[in-house]
C-alpha cells in the first residue's frame, strides 16, 4: 500500500492492513518533526514531490522489499505540505512471519525511501530562515 497524502497520516489502518493471519511481527516507524537538530529549533517541515514519481519510487521499494524479506505486508505513506512539531511525515508499517524480517525490511525501506524518493524536505526553522534539507548517511546520524 502507497499513500501520499497532504493530511495527516492516519496509521490506524495502516496496522489493521498489517494484521494479517501469517503474520507474527509488524514493525512500525514513524518518522515525525522534531523541535531541535543540534542547537537550531524547528518551526515546522514541509515537503514537496514530484507525486507521480513519488508514487513509481514508493511502488517500486515495496516491490523490492517484498523480494527481499517474506512479507505478508508492506504499506509506506508519505505527506507532503506542512507537517508540524511531534506529527508523522512518513510511516512505515511492514509485517511478517518473525520479528528479525520485519525489522530488516522496516530499516531498509526508510533509509532507501529517504535517498531515493523524490520527496523534499525544507525546514522552517523558528528564527524564520529556511533550508532545503537532502538525507546523507552523514545526516541521518543520532544526534542530528
Amino acid at each position: 500500500m502507497i499513500q501520499l497524502t497532504d493530511q495527516p497520516i492516519d496509521l490506524a489502518p495502516l496496522i489493521a492492513q498489517a494484521q494479517r493471519p501469517a503474520a507474527g511481527a509488524v514493525v512500525v516507524f514513524l518518522g515525525i518533526t522534531r523541535e531541535f537538530t543540534g542547537d537550531r529549533q524547528t518551526a515546522e517541515l514541509t515537503y514537496e514531490a514530484y507525486p507521480e514519481m513519488a508514487r513509481r519510487e514508493l511502488a517500486r521499494l515495496e516491490r523490492e522489499a517484498r523480494d527481499r524479506w517474506p512479507l505478508e505486508e508492506c504499506c509506506l505513506a508519505h505527506r507532503v505540505g506542512v507537517v508540524p512539531l511531534s506529527e508523522a511525515s512518513v510511516a512505515v508499517v511492514v509485517s511478517s512471519p518473525h520479528r528479525p524480517d520485519a525489522f530488516e525490511a522496516a530499516r531498509w525501506l526508510i533509509d532507501e525511501l529517504k535517498l531515493s524518493a523524490p520527496i523534499w524536505k525544507q525546514e522552517r526553522w523558528a528564527d524564520g530562515t529556511t533550508d532545503w534539507v537532502h538525507p546523507t548517511e552523514s545526516n541521518e546520524a543520532p544526534n542530528q
